[in-house]
């Protein structure tokens, strides 16, 4: 304010000296003033509007703060595409880890599954990670198939796999009777012979007996598949099994043995 104070007290002076002689409107030092006057007001506002200097600090502060999140996102996204590389390939891993599993408890790669046709080999279940019932079912099915190969492959990784499952007793039974339906009655023989001997309470005694004396029927032991056949009846009345041993014993009467 002093600065135009002391402009204003030279053009008082100027513009008294002036008027003597050059009209007010036409004298170049007043409009030389007058601009000169507008300059500085103008200064004057800029200085006194202090709150523009404070803004552009705060927006320089704003642009680098801005600066500083847009690199930290990107970093973040960056390691999130990391992150979400590994992952795919940990899933990879994983899944061609858990598929040669699959392939091996199948019997190796390729094979079909034995439910769907495909071969049963030695010491494999026909449901590997399944559960006892799920294994004695599969089992059983193949049986009724007529698949009697692997019907006994299964029943026998079945007792090796559940030898204290409920149905085990039922395993050996049926294990027994693939022998037998393709004529292999000593091996029949020995397997219903188990049933006996492990089982004795099951509820396959009476039919393991029966079989029993049908295989030594088969093989022309005429005097213990009597003994076994008389067993039955004598002690399982009432049941089909003592039914079916009432025939073949009148069945040997009339064959003469």
């Amino acid at each position: 304010m002093q600065l135009k104070n002391i402009w204003f007290v030279f053009a008082l002076a100027s513009v008294v000296t002036a008027c003597a002689t050059t009209p007010a409107a036409d004298d170049p030092v007043l409009i030389k003033l007058d601009e000169i006057d507008r300059r500085l007001t103008a200064l004057e506002r800029v200085i006194a509007n202090g709150s523009l200097v404070d803004l552009t600090v705060q927006v320089d502060g704003l642009q680098r703060e801005s600066a500083e999140i847009r690199g930290r996102t990107e970093n973040l996204e960056h390691d999130g595409e990391i992150t979400a590389s590994r992952q795919r390939d940990l899933y990879v891993d994983l899944d061609e880890r858990i598929r040669g599993m699959e392939e091996q408890l199948s019997g190796g790669s390729g094979n079909v599954n034995v439910l769907d046709g495909g071969p049963l080999a030695p010491g494999q279940l026909p449901v590997p990670g399944g559960s006892d019932r799920d294994n004695y079912q599969a089992a059983f099915e193949l049986l009724k198939e007529q698949r009697y190969e692997p019907a006994a492959l299964a029943f026998k990784q079945f007792l090796v796999s559940f030898p204290d499952s409920q149905l085990a007793d039922n395993a050996q039974y049926w294990l027994a009777e693939t022998f037998y339906v393709t004529d292999q009655f000593e091996l029949a023989l020995n397997e219903f012979q188990v049933v006996i001997n492990q089982y004795p309470e099951s509820r396959k005694i009476a039919d393991g007996l029966l079989k029993i004396g049908y295989c030594d029927y088969e093989l022309e032991r005429w005097s213990t598949a009597r003994a076994a056949l008389v067993k039955v009846q004598n002690e399982y009345a009432e049941t089909t099994a003592a039914r079916l041993a009432e025939q073949r014993l009148a069945r040997m009467d009339e064959e003469g043995h």
